[in-house]
């Protein structure tokens, strides 16, 4: 009984401008990931005779229901529409917190989607494996890298990536949690979009001393509105003596670069 354990990675978003919202319902954005250490475990364990496909366990517990929403479960089930698959156990204990703008969910659905393609000899290349990935989330894509994973300008719906070269050895990043969650789609729903302004490729060129001023995400005008006392999160991370500290993503986690 073959057993796999992988470690998804989290990542933040240096700046995220919402420019425009697009025919298809999504809008268009750019942003920075940039990758993070803090990871989930997951452990992916044949389970032959089991009555389900496969059974979800969040801490070693069992999680009732189909559970599709997971992106792991998802993961097998976009592979078992097409190769036969046998029956497995996914036990998922999370790091990386749910509704933080961390991009927890889509790094487990990604290296999902790795894990089962080696465990299942599917031979799929990255670009099938891609293909799928985008079918479970905009920015699953940017976790299908190898480790040690690069930071990767986003642009599209977050989609379409291009790798961006820039030096942040010389800073540590520390995150901090509000004790809320932020809806994705509700904050999407909620932000004003802007296109007549300085592209982020450029702003992100700049020295950090500079970002302060410049280096915005959109979403933290929406987050503030609704949760006030999130910004107490951000300027907590400058008196600490951050050069710079932002959300990220969607919110609600926030992080600051500090200088090493």
């Amino acid at each position: 009984m073959a057993t796999t354990v992988v470690y998804p990675f989290s990542k933040i978003n240096l700046g995220l401008h919402v420019l425009e919202k697009r025919a298809d319902g999504y809008h268009n954005i750019e942003t920075l990931f940039v990758p993070h250490h803090l990871c989930d475990i997951l452990e992916i364990t044949d389970a032959p005779g089991a009555q389900q496909d496969v059974r979800l366990f969040l801490y070693g517990l069992p999680v009732a229901g189909h559970h599709t929403s997971n992106l792991c479960v998802r993961a097998y089930h976009l592979l078992a529409e097409h190769y036969k698959l046998s029956p497995v156990e996914m036990h998922l204990y999370k790091q990386i917190p749910p509704g933080s703008g961390l991009g927890g969910g889509s790094s487990d659905g990604a290296v999902c989607l790795q894990v089962l393609n080696k465990h299942f000899e599917l031979g799929l290349d990255r670009e099938k494996l891609l293909s799928y990935a985008l079918q479970m989330g905009s920015d699953v894509p940017f976790f299908m890298q190898s480790l040690p994973a690069r930071p990767y300008f986003a642009t599209g719906k977050g989609d379409v990536l291009e790798p961006f070269t820039i030096d942040l050895s010389p800073y540590r990043i520390e995150l901090r949690f509000p004790p809320f969650f932020i809806s994705t789609a509700e904050a999407y729903a909620a932000v004003k979009p802007q296109n007549n302004r300085i592209s982020l490729r450029d702003l992100l060129r700049q020295p950090v001393e500079s970002w302060k001023h410049t280096v915005v995400n959109d979403f933290e005008e929406v987050v503030f509105q609704k949760h006030p006392q999130a910004r107490q999160f951000k300027e907590a991370l400058y008196e600490e003596g951050a050069v710079y500290a932002s959300m990220t993503g969607s919110g609600s986690a926030f992080f600051g670069l500090f200088r090493i």
